[in-house]
């Protein structure tokens, strides 16, 4: 009777874990939905505020009139705006928030450093060298209007080569890799303000402007390629999900259990820097999206970087949309640019979770 009663016992305690666990996922695909409304929402408001007067329910029916002409009606104006100027900033900042989100959220999972992002390894520093070069001195790997775009994009990836070559000194450490990566955020930010020093007043401002980060360059032309190096870096990220699970028990751990812990590292490391560049290229340094964004979704829905990596890119979207949308209307008709909100936003977010000391619940 015992035995049985045991077993009766186990049986029922495995249906309340079951259950308890189907619980929790439910909860992470509601956030995962709740992110992409918030979408929805964020863009549909962020079309109507500017000097043209158009309504939440007119700028859908202006999108939409597009693909049903004969279901949806739309003016004149309401399409020349929403469509040559509003539509290509929102959907660049849809684009760059998923992306730079996901870099952020594997970065932090590979290094096990809740401060990692993909401006802590010196990215950021790097494509601001090259954009800082092309503008003063107009030299490049690619010539024509693509001259700072792709002297970012470039300099953006010999942070990440110098860090690999390191590694191959000495073991690709999360340790080593942040430590090096602080060495060439320092470097390039010390070769920039060395540019900046000697350049003239005018691409001086220009250069900066650029770092800041701004949404207001977006053209159609430009999210295409953007959207090609979405389509190709996320899902080999989503694909090492369960690797980067594994590795947060430790290297030892992750090694017992099957998985290449160097190898893993430093491809997902490859690849959320290509990811990084190809966003900052077209759009500047914008910050803390890659790291706040992560933060908060941990915090929601735990760890899994399974659900992880969507939820943050989805909601660092809609974060990137709704700051950006603040920075076009706080002092109309002035426009700021989108990463000192950002930065704004993210500095006491990031404060305030340092502050509740709850990082063992969700880190």
């Amino acid at each position: 009777m015992t035995s049985s009663g045991e077993t009766i016992s186990g049986t029922g305690k495995s249906a309340e874990i079951k259950a308890e666990y189907k619980k929790f996922v439910g909860r992470k695909i509601l956030f995962i939905l709740f992110s992409l409304a918030l979408i929805f929402i964020i863009a549909g408001v962020a079309a109507t505020l500017g000097s043209a007067n158009i309504t939440f329910l007119e700028t859908y029916s202006t999108i939409l009139h597009r693909f049903f002409p004969d279901h949806f009606h739309t003016r004149w104006l309401a399409d020349v705006v929403i469509w040559n100027l509003r539509l290509p900033r929102i959907l660049m900042g849809i684009l760059a928030g998923i992306g730079l989100a996901v870099a952020g959220t594997m970065m932090q999972g590979i290094l096990r450093n809740p401060l990692a992002s993909p401006f802590t390894l010196g990215i950021s520093a790097g494509a601001g060298f090259g954009a800082a070069l092309a503008i003063t001195f107009s030299a490049g790997f690619i010539a024509g209007e693509y001259l700072i775009i792709g002297n970012a994009f470039f300099f953006a990836l010999i942070p990440t080569f110098i860090i690999l070559g390191l590694t191959r000194y000495r073991r690709a450490t999360p340790e080593t890799m942040v430590l090096a990566g602080i060495a060439m955020l320092y470097i390039f930010g010390a070769a920039t303000t060395l540019i900046e020093y000697f350049a003239e007043a005018e691409a001086v401002k220009m250069a900066v402007f650029w770092m800041v980060g701004s949404l207001g360059r977006a053209l159609w032309k430009d999210l295409l390629p953007v959207s090609i190096v979405l389509a190709v870096c996320v899902p080999l990220l989503m694909w090492k999900s369960w690797d980067v699970n594994v590795m947060g028990a430790g290297d030892e751990t992750a090694k017992s259990l099957g998985v290449n812990v160097e190898r893993t590292r430093i491809f997902i490391l490859m690849i959320a820097t290509l990811l990084t560049a190809g966003i900052i290229s077209f759009v500047g340094t914008i910050g803390f999206i890659g790291l706040v964004a992560p933060h908060m979704c941990r915090m929601v829905i735990g760890g899994d970087n399974r659900f992880l990596i969507p939820a943050s890119g989805l909601f660092g979207a809609a974060l990137l949309l709704g700051a950006d949308t603040v920075a076009r209307t706080i002092i109309a008709p002035v426009i700021l640019p989108v990463g000192v909100l950002t930065a704004f936003m993210g500095g006491p977010m990031f404060l305030y979770l340092i502050i509740r000391r709850k990082r063992r619940e969700y880190w």
